[in-house]
């Protein structure tokens, strides 16, 4: 299935039903008085998130949703029925906003749950409301009131406790597959991923996280460069970004140290909240280094780097290095959730 995280659409909710100006007319029953039911409430809108989907291509293609309208009062002092009220089913993660104001209106981030979406409008008076002492025989009756009407962009910023960050051909993909059962496309030419991949990283056998993979980022990301700049957004929900650097490429005339420095530039431009979120430096296929160069090497990335962060070296393919990684990251996610948990006091 082909992976959507954006979409624009129109709710409509249903509008109330009029009220009813009607008089009882019955053999025998002479001036029977006033009678009219109230309209129904017209239908509203819902969002409920839905752990089963994982993305907007529903929303893709269908983009106006309507509610029903309530139904008019009658005579017998009978209401109207209600609209039926509509739900929307989206992926857990999904944001809501305004697509004119840009205003933010809902983040479904737990499965199930909800947010209005359009209140549906409120059911008209029927003329048995206005009968008074003095008012024996109302003939005025309310109407229904419209239904809300909103034009929505939706969102989709997936739920992960792990991001990764790299140039195109980093070994992202192939880091995944090594330390989760994500299966990722793997290839030796740039651009291999092309949409988020989501991996549970399993330490044990009661201890697991959920890491992202992004398609790599290229210099000008920001300015629309690329892909990567596209998916960015689902880095923002994670706790620790891990910034894969290739130690070893196959162009004899890149520079890791200059690659490495072009991305976190670009995660600068792009969004200072993404900026400084805690990140990880990892250094990549260092498998294809010769033993009496690889700490040389991997001492002056580390230097260069320009920014003081803890730094691992690992082997994607070989395996080497993985393990300690991702335990030190499992540690570092329970040490977060114990400082964001309150203590109760006895």
């Amino acid at each position: 299935m082909k992976f959507f995280d954006e979409a624009r659409i129109e709710v409509i909710a249903g509008n109330g039903g009029n009220g009813a100006a009607t008089f009882r007319r019955e053999k025998y029953v002479p001036r029977g008085g006033p009678d009219g039911g109230d309209g129904g409430r017209g239908g509203s809108i819902w969002a409920v998130a839905d752990r089963n989907l994982n993305t907007l291509i529903d929303y893709r293609y269908t983009r106006i949703f309507r509610a029903e309208h309530g139904e008019n009062g009658r005579g017998s002092d009978c209401y109207g029925k209600a609209g039926a009220d509509m739900e929307l089913h989206v992926p857990v993660g999904t944001l809501f906003a305004d697509a004119t104001s840009g205003a933010p209106l809902a983040d479904l981030d737990v499965d199930g749950k909800r947010a209005l979406l359009a209140k549906g409008g409120q059911g008209g008076l029927g003329n048995l409301h206005f009968k008074s002492s003095t008012n024996r025989a109302p003939r005025q009756a309310t109407p229904g009131l419209p239904g809300e009407h909103h034009e929505l962009r939706l969102e989709l910023r997936v739920l992960a406790d792990v991001g990764l960050l790299g140039m195109p051909n980093a070994g992202k993909s192939t880091f995944i597959r090594a330390i989760s059962a994500a299966r990722p496309k793997v290839a030796d030419y740039p651009f291999t991923t092309l949409q988020p991949n989501l991996g549970v990283v399993r330490v044990d056998r009661e201890r697991s996280f959920v890491i992202a993979d992004i398609p790599g980022l290229i210099e000008g990301a920001a300015e629309g460069a690329g892909l990567g700049h596209r998916f960015l957004r689902h880095l923002q929900r994670t706790k620790l970004l891990l910034h894969l650097v290739d130690i070893a490429p196959c162009d004899p005339q890149a520079d890791p140290l200059a690659e490495a420095r072009a991305v976190v530039e670009e995660l600068r431009r792009y969004d200072a909240s993404l900026y400084h979120k805690p990140r990880w430096l990892v250094i990549n296929k260092i498998d294809l280094l010769p033993e009496e160069e690889r700490l040389s090497r991997i001492a002056a990335l580390v230097e260069g780097y320009g920014q003081a962060v803890p730094h691992f070296a690992v082997s994607a393919l070989s395996g080497e290095g993985c393990r300690q990684l991702t335990f030190a990251i499992m540690n570092y996610l329970e040490a977060q959730q114990s400082h964001a948990t309150p203590h109760r006091e006895e």
